[in-house]
């Protein structure tokens, strides 16, 4: 048990962005709402904030609007424990309620500590497969790009692909496919089977360029999802919380997403015929990007057709027509896209600041 739980604390006058900082402070993926008194009041878990972010809730309102979506659910009241319980009753209250943190309060109520269920289960396992496209030709990098197969590309002293399957094996994923083609030999190369990088390496060997989906139709079946992450993508984002997410919201894929803010540069007029009915100067648009980070069902697979391109577009666009659900998963993390020569030379400027 957190004996310490002043570092998942936040008052009620707190704004959501504060709440998001201590989050990220105390790495639980949880605040506690407490009033003067220490006093529980609610819950805040990284979903609800990601669920807040995709209804386009400003983060600079109090925390207490994200308590008041919370009304009328079966996530209003939080579940808490009694202190002095043995652990195996803590376990108990976690399992019987499928959550994975446990507020415990004394006898007047205040909170005097915080179980998780990490603290059950040493060095978790994540239950996922992770699919890296490492396949692409990189052509809008070039000349980077012409020795090197992009994920190869240095960000600091060693590969980005390195990084990533450092970010997966510290994460709890351990089976990893590297689907490869241009100069894959060089991939194979550097990692061998990925005993030592910490994880089991299978690499997909794509003939001819498959797309972003196609080589999906080139897997060994599995029970587990597939975590699917582009080769070219650097980012810090919590795959443990996006598991959460999945299946917390029952999906059959879901789709990581990035929001982006466009400032048109001039006044926008709406019309009705002739009649000028409003005027918006220079408004900021938001709108949410795929970000190349997916989780897919492994019975998904079925919809990829193989021996040809296929991207994930057109699987999502399968899936969608399918009636099968798809959910979006918004990134809050650190995230770039290493598509252009531009986009690296960011990502190494933030390696360099440490802004990863």
């Amino acid at each position: 048990m957190q004996k310490d739980p002043t570092i998942f604390f936040v008052t009620q006058g707190c704004s959501i962005r504060q709440a998001v900082a201590q989050m990220d402070v105390n790495r639980y993926g949880i605040v506690l709402v407490v009033d003067d008194d220490r006093r529980l009041v609610g819950t805040i878990t990284d979903g609800d904030v990601r669920r807040a972010i995709l209804a386009q809730i400003d983060l600079e309102k109090r925390i207490t609007v994200l308590l008041e979506r919370k009304a009328g659910t079966i996530y209003a009241k939080p579940i808490t424990a009694r202190a002095g319980q043995d652990r195996d009753a803590y376990l108990a209250i976690l399992q019987q309620h499928g959550i994975v943190h446990l507020p415990v309060l004394d006898d007047e109520d205040r909170v005097a500590g915080l179980v998780t269920l990490d603290e059950f289960v040493p060095n978790p396992v994540l239950p996922l497969q992770a699919v890296i496209m490492a396949g692409g030709a990189g052509r809008r990098l070039r000349p980077l790009t012409d020795d090197l197969p992009k994920p190869m590309l240095p960000v600091g002293d060693r590969p980005l692909l390195e990084l990533t399957i450092e970010q997966l094996s510290q994460a709890g994923i351990k089976r990893v496919n590297l689907t490869t083609h241009y100069k894959g030999a060089m991939i194979v190369e550097h990692f061998g089977d990925g005993r030592n990088f910490g994880v089991d390496i299978r690499y997909v060997e794509e003939d001819q360029p498959l797309g972003t989906a196609g080589s999906l139709s080139l897997l060994e079946p599995s029970n587990d999802p597939f975590l699917i992450i582009n080769g070219d993508v650097l980012t810090r984002i919590n795959f443990g919380a996006m598991l959460d997410f999945h299946r917390h919201h029952r999906a059959d894929m879901t789709v990581a997403v990035r929001q982006h803010e466009v400032q048109l540069p001039h006044g926008v007029v709406e019309t009705d015929g002739l009649a000028i009915t409003g005027i918006t100067e220079k408004p900021v648009l938001r709108h949410f990007m795929n970000a190349g980070i997916y989780l897919l069902n492994p019975e998904m697979c079925r919809f990829v057709p193989s021996g040809r391109r296929y991207d994930m577009t057109d699987l999502i666009s399968r899936l969608i027509a399918e009636g099968c659900r798809i959910v979006s998963f918004p990134i809050r993390e650190y995230w770039v896209d290493i598509g252009q020569v531009e986009d690296y030379q960011k990502a190494l400027r933030d390696f360099e600041s440490k802004t990863p």
